[in-house]
């Protein structure tokens, strides 16, 4: 076939850290949010888990949710506590008899000394209340240490923000065709030496088996100074890419993915930050270009960047 004999052409690479044995494949290798669509087993869960990684990539409502879940957990535990050894050591509090009313007022008398605020009105009485109270305050004080230093951690991680078009066209380009997709940033960021890395991977046949191999994709510009507005990545297909004799039903019927890695340097992070995402061929537009995502401002005073058009584009006739 036409995109078999394209890619003997080509040398293909082995240091990206895939496997080349497509059975052991599920699905894509890149998933659209950067992360590797993988999952690992053979060990201990506890083992393969890293907490601090994990509270950074979760997102705002679910770190909320997992640090609120933690705090009524331990205020739950240190009030069946109090309630075991007695409400009635609890001084300013007044036992009812009711399972309720009595745990409610040994929870939020935790919930004070977790958090070292200590209204007054309530008060251990006796050698065993005091330790349980003196663990429980050593307790908050180390744990909104950690959840404080987890919210910096979180706020101050260094992120690209940058935004990939939806789809990837195949449009006319000098005279020829070319792989293009879109990127800007959608946060009032500055990214400078933004860099850009695209591999493909390609499932053929070799030997009656089907195997993945990788190619670099060489962009027509893969460096710039600034990513200030939008940047089309081109993707030239020439006689030196790999795709140089697909035909548009080669693209529908391969199975192609597209593992794009953009890395610049933050102004105001002074750090350098970086981005993954994927294509695969069902995200593919054939024959079409995109539109302009900028203009002048109606005032003529900036440039009016419409990050919403970032996928903008029009049917294109490409040569034959």
């Amino acid at each position: 076939m036409a995109k078999q004999s394209s890619q003997t052409k080509h040398n293909s690479i082995d240091n990206t850290g895939f496997s080349p044995n497509s059975s052991a494949e599920g699905g894509r290798l890149t998933n659209k949010d950067g992360r590797i669509n993988l999952r690992k087993t053979g060990i201990p869960f506890y083992e393969r888990i890293s907490v601090y990684h994990s509270l950074l990539r979760m997102s705002q409502l679910t770190f909320t949710a997992t640090v609120f879940a933690i705090y009524t957990t331990i205020n739950l535990f240190f009030a069946a506590l109090y309630y075991t050894i007695g409400v009635d050591k609890l001084a300013g509090t007044t036992p009812v008899g009711s399972f309720i009313e009595d745990f409610l007022q040994a929870f939020f008398f935790s919930s004070q000394t977790l958090t070292t605020v200590g209204y007054g009105h309530i008060s251990p009485v006796g050698f065993i209340t005091n330790v349980v109270a003196s663990l429980e305050s050593f307790m908050g004080i180390m744990s909104f240490a950690l959840v404080t230093g987890m919210f910096y951690a979180r706020f101050s991680r260094p992120k690209a923000y940058i935004l990939f078009s939806s789809h990837f066209l195949i449009a006319p380009f000098k005279g020829g065709r070319a792989l293009m997709f879109r990127v800007a940033t959608y946060k009032n960021n500055h990214l400078t030496d933004a860099e850009a890395l695209v591999t493909m991977a390609v499932h053929v046949q070799e030997n009656d088996k089907t195997v993945t191999k990788f190619f670099p994709l060489t962009l027509d510009i893969s460096r710039i100074n600034s990513l200030a507005l939008s940047w089309t990545l081109v993707h030239p297909i020439d006689e030196k890419s790999p795709l140089s004799d697909y035909s548009e039903q080669d693209f529908i019927d391969s199975r192609i993915e597209l593992m794009i890695t953009i890395k610049a340097f933050d102004d105001h992070f002074s750090n350098t930050v970086q981005q993954r995402t994927s294509y695969i061929q069902d995200e593919m537009i054939y024959g079409a270009r995109f539109l302009p995502m900028y203009a002048r401002s109606d005032d003529e005073t900036y440039t009016h960047l419409m990050l919403d058009k970032i996928d903008l584009h029009e049917k294109a006739e490409l040569p034959q």
